[in-house]
């Protein structure tokens, strides 16, 4: 698979594990270039924020993609979303992936590690990256209006 955009991943302990796969997958099954954002070693009582959020800005500064993995998803996308020029959405289907991306151009997916396998969530993250944003009128008109709550 061919990428235009760099890619970088974040999770906490809760999404170590995953996280950890998902590196592994893209690099030598999808034959991408990922950055690691961390954490970079297992860390019990370490908080998402401190690795996502970190994360976010990097991806709206290098017009990039990211993956965020807790153990539900949704801390984790609460987090990002929270970082002008972001829009995070929980990837927890096939279909949700290529959609958010279609329709909503996302920039980051939000992964939960207790509620996917790691066979699907490959699955999720490969639709979602090879996925773009259809440009269609009625898209980006949402998503204008979207954006003039961040100015």
């Amino acid at each position: 698979m061919k990428i235009n955009f760099p890619l970088y991943i974040a999770s906490d302990h809760g999404g170590y594990k995953l996280k950890k796969r998902l590196i592994r997958y893209c690099k030598n099954e999808l034959n991408i270039k990922i950055e690691d954002m961390g954490p970079l070693e297992y860390d019990k009582d370490d908080d998402y924020p401190d690795f996502v959020l970190p994360l976010a800005k990097k991806v709206v500064e290098n017009n990039a993609r990211g993956i965020v993995i807790c153990r539900n998803g949704i801390g984790v996308s609460i987090a990002v979303n929270k970082v002008k020029g972001v829009k995070c959405g929980l990837g927890y289907n096939i279909d949700v992936a290529e959609s958010m991306m279609l329709h909503d151009n996302t920039n980051i997916i939000a992964l939960a590690s207790d509620h996917l396998s790691e066979e699907h969530a490959m699955a999720i993250l490969k639709k979602w990256l090879e996925t773009e944003f259809s440009g269609d009128d009625r898209h980006v008109r949402r998503l204008k209006k979207i954006e003039e709550l961040e100015k």
